[in-house]
């Protein structure tokens, strides 16, 4: 059994039209892999998504045991991520740009991927991960300058996790970019949201399909 603990980062419905032979589970707390480890639930585990506010996510030394008990463990966009370049070196296997961005160096702060959700997994405020990549997309696409993006940024960065939203960004911006930026921004966001969180979530999945299909051609 392949086991994948996910939540606000994708879609149940869109992660089971990609790979629909998984076990999805709710975001991962502290001793759920654990408890899959030693109770034999899966030989292989996707960790995307774990709590922050509600519980404490898994630790180190939970996924590190899972992984001594002969668990693959693959994490991806999420705590995932943050868990996957802690235990590289003891056999955790990382997927995706968020990893890659963590494992250099380049993101160093697990508020980059800490959000605030509904009990359904709506978002009630974005991954700072996110609002950066969206807001190079807005740069990219000719919508904001690189200063102002870059302000923006730090603007984000400024607000506690649980308080990063779109609007709330917009609103602390006011002294430092015009309204009418703003506003551009604003529309902007609405109709283009990015979500690397969500592209690498869908890597690790796609790495999961192919995996199965591997071990179905082998036997």
């Amino acid at each position: 059994m392949i086991i994948v603990f996910l939540g606000p980062s994708l879609s149940i419905s869109k992660a089971r039209e990609i790979f629909p032979f998984a076990e999805y589970r709710e975001p991962a707390k502290r001793g759920d892999i654990l408890r899959v480890a030693t109770r034999n639930e899966a030989r292989v585990v996707g960790l995307i998504d774990g709590v922050f506010l509600q519980d404490y996510p898994p630790s180190p030394i939970e996924v590190y045991t899972a992984l001594s008990k002969g668990v693959e463990i693959i994490g991806a966009s999420s705590i995932g991520a943050i868990r996957a370049v802690e235990l590289e070196r003891f056999g955790m296997i990382g997927i995706g740009k968020i990893f890659n961005l963590y494992r250099s160096g380049k993101l160093e702060d697990d508020d980059e991927i800490a959000v605030t959700f509904t009990p359904d997994y709506k978002l009630q405020s974005e991954a700072l991960i996110d609002i950066r990549y969206t807001l190079y997309h807005a740069y990219r696409d000719g919508i904001i300058s690189y200063e102002d993006m870059r302000k923006m940024v730090k603007i984000a960065k400024r607000l506690y996790f649980t308080h990063r939203t779109y609007d709330e960004i917009i609103y602390n911006a006011r002294s430092e970019i015009d309204a009418t930026t703003l506003k551009r921004i604003g529309e902007y966001v609405a109709h283009n949201r990015k979500s690397l969180k969500e592209e690498d979530s869908i890597r690790l999945l796609k790495y999961l399909k192919h995996k199965y299909v591997r071990s179905l051609d082998a036997r």
